[in-house]
């Protein structure tokens, strides 16, 4: 009958579906062919530092407001290390030739800057007066000077300001345009050679900036390839490649990953950090079940950070209706009624907040990963659906523990710690996406500690389906 689970529990997680593991001090009762799965932390086994907040956030293609900035102590506390964010036309840089506008871009940076993250800039605009016709095929500007005039004032603006923005990204899904939410559909030539020129404003006014992209819809579109070819070629500095999916699969997500770095191996004079930088599940079909996202999240973080990734950005902060007036001046009408339906009339599922501002369960997710701080230890789990992360933080003086089962059907498991010195108490904390309470002690839902001796460093507990478990070891 376990083996008879097991294969259940697979064969759901191939199909995209997800469970979280519930960790308790006792064990919770469940069904009697329940599988147990051996968890081993091993205490004195540092595999490095975890670094968790490079598992960062995005924000943007939206609107000019700054979108959510009544949530930057929320967003603070989750301590991302970037947060991505669009610069598109609608911010107004370039009003006419030789004048600058900044102004109501630096309201959409500062609250990034005010929750301790470096902004990842990514330029998307399209500037009339460079770009006179309203076409996703036109791509390049009518005057290389004066693009490159303004984008090195834009990358000064900030570099004087001491924003600490290192990261500048050229374009955003290039490969299909205007259903990517922006303004141009590149060939593959047509965005080497953008690129080329972008870059070379961006490090005129910033020698230290780190720069890359395309920022690819699909990763296996030939832009990339291209890119690359002629970055290897030219020596054209490239120091990130970035791609998009969206997919309710973890495994599929983990898949793009792979791909990249396949193709990268083809170009080894070039040592690009790689940036899955828009990533959720596949939102045209979205859970029906509140538990299958935030264990999603967590299953997915881990799916990257196996696979090597550097950086990765979830999509998005906070959801939010467009206003079709500020698409129109720079896109097509096709373009405007695209984005207008989508975010104004489609349900959307995309941020840890609402379009009301209300707090989603998987904020939640991201608050467990951000107390993963200190260095990384091993932790092995005999179950294919159950996995997690243990760290170690000697500054806090703590271990940690967080824990999920990213199948459907509850599972027991046996949790071990190896090489225990010493007694410690155990703080558990159950992740709850059902309630329909919102405040982060209902969310997070302490339970009651317990201790674990040297002698008897192993506890068991049930795992609910889609539950996600943590523990504080003091």
């Amino acid at each position: 009958m376990k083996t008879t689970m097991y294969r259940v529990v697979s064969r759901l997680a191939a199909a995209g579906f997800g469970v979280i593991l519930c960790l308790c001090g006792s064990a919770l009762p469940v069904a009697a062919q329940a599988p147990v799965v051996q968890i081993t932390v091993a205490l004195n086994e540092s595999l490095g530092p975890l670094e968790i907040n490079r598992m960062a956030l995005g924000q943007g293609g939206l609107s000019s407001d700054p979108i959510w900035a009544e949530r930057v102590p929320e967003i603070r506390a989750l301590r991302p290390r970037l947060i991505r964010l669009f610069i598109q036309e609608y911010f107004n840089l370039l009003p006419e030739r030789g004048r600058f506008h900044f102004e109501t871009l630096d309201r959409a940076v500062q609250p990034m800057l005010q929750a301790g993250a470096q902004p990842l800039m990514c330029i998307c605009f399209k500037p009339r007066v460079l770009f006179p016709s309203l076409s996703q095929d036109i791509v390049e500007p009518n005057d290389y000077e004066e693009w490159e005039r303004l984008v090195s004032g834009l990358v000064k603006h900030y570099r004087d300001r001491g924003a600490g923005i290192h990261y500048w990204e050229v374009a955003n899904e290039p490969d299909i345009g205007e259903d990517g939410g922006c303004p141009y559909r590149f060939q593959p030539d047509s965005y080497a050679r953008y690129y080329q020129h972008t870059v070379a404003a961006i490090l005129r006014a910033d020698p230290e900036a780190r720069v890359g992209g395309p920022a690819l819809a699909s990763a296996g579109s030939p832009l990339l390839p291209k890119l690359l070819e002629v970055c290897d070629k030219e020596k054209v500095p490239l120091h990130f490649v970035s791609w998009h999916i969206y997919s309710s699969d973890p495994k599929a997500i983990r898949g793009t990953i792979e791909r990249v770095q396949a193709i990268l191996k083809k170009h080894p004079s070039l040592h690009p950090e790689t940036f899955l930088d828009e990533w959720n599940m596949a939102l045209d079909l979205p859970p029906t079940d509140p538990r299958i996202q935030p264990c999603f999240v967590a299953e997915t973080v881990w799916q990257m950070k196996d696979a090597g990734l550097d950086y990765s950005c979830y999509y998005q902060i906070r959801d939010y209706h467009v206003a079709p007036e500020e698409f129109a001046p720079f896109m097509s009408p096709h373009g405007v009624v695209f984005m207008a339906n989508w975010w104004n009339r489609k349900a959307q599922f995309d941020g840890l907040f609402d379009f009301q501002n209300n707090v989603r369960p998987t904020c939640f997710s991201f608050k467990l990963l951000s107390r993963l701080t200190g260095e990384k230890l091993r932790l092995t789990s005999s179950g294919p659906t159950v996995h997690g992360f243990a760290t170690h933080d000697p500054a806090a003086h703590l271990h940690t523990l967080l824990l999920w089962n990213y199948s459907g059907s509850p599972v027991e498991v046996e949790i071990s710690l190896d090489s225990l010195a010493a007694e410690v108490r155990a703080f558990p904390v159950v992740l709850d996406a059902v309630t329909p309470a919102s405040d982060e002690n209902t969310r997070l839902r302490p339970e009651t500690p317990f201790r674990l001796k040297p002698e008897k460093p192993t506890w068991r507990a049930s795992l609910e389906a889609y539950g996600v478990r943590f523990w504080s070891l003091e």
